[in-house]
């Protein structure tokens, strides 16, 4: 019987220099059969904690990801930064991209991933979505906030085995273009992107809502299937 993989998974900083993060993503990553590991923004360890580590879990924040990485001339009032954090889960993410380890990106991680992919964000959904649902729900995260829908033929759909999820919605940007080889897996019913995958590489899935609150039972099935592929 092979080993429980180890799943690096990226933590957040608080405005008084303390690492966080809740405990859902590790119990998640947990209850799939893998081995939590917490990863801190040391880019001078990224090399060695790459080796150590069979999947990379980048998680959400309530942060966004700097306009000028992907080219934007231009810098929506609502956005906010954390420039340390988002240097080491790019590196991260591009590292392992690099050596074909297993990469799930979730919300904020999501939409980082598709920026690294060579993609571009919505900045402010309510202002360039017309007729946008409300994507910061105000009902608890253990609520779901709307559907999405699944694309048959991708990776996701094989995945979850469903055309369509009930999931929980915390966000105010989103995928807009795509990068290179990159496919849109699930939209929310306003069109905005929900989910995008890279089938170029063992696992690269990128999905906006937050699978580790179990809001229905695809989302157990996103976590088993990131842990089998960081199984090998």
């Amino acid at each position: 019987m092979s080993q429980a993989p180890i799943i690096g998974i990226t933590v957040d900083s608080d405005e008084g220099g303390a690492y966080v993060l809740r405990r859902n993503y590790a119990e998640a990553v947990a209850a799939a059969g893998g081995v939590p590991l917490l990863l801190t923004h040391e880019i001078g360890s990224l090399e060695r904690v790459l080796g150590l580590i069979d999947g990379l879990l980048v998680t959400g924040g309530d942060f966004d990801v700097d306009p000028a990485l992907f080219g934007a001339s231009t810098r929506h009032p609502t956005v906010k930064t954390k420039d340390r954090r988002t240097a080491f889960e790019a590196a991260a993410i591009r590292e392992a991209l690099d050596h074909d380890t297993p990469v799930l990106g979730i919300c904020g991680g999501q939409q980082l991933l598709n920026v690294v992919l060579g993609g571009t964000l919505v900045q402010h959904i309510a202002d360039e979505v017309p007729g946008a649902l409300e994507h910061e729900q105000k009902n608890p995260r253990t609520e779901p906030g709307h559907t999405v829908a699944v694309i048959p033929g991708t990776a996701l759909h094989g995945i979850v085995d469903s055309a369509e999820l009930t999931v929980n919605s915390a966000h105010h940007q989103a995928a807009k273009d795509t990068g290179p080889g990159v496919i849109v897996n699930a939209r929310a019913p306003d069109g905005v992107i929900e989910g995008i995958e890279h089938p170029g590489h063992r696992f690269c899935l990128g999905i906006e809502w937050h699978p580790e609150y179990a809001i229905s039972a695809g989302d157990a099935k996103i976590f088993t299937a990131f842990v089998a592929a960081a199984r090998g």
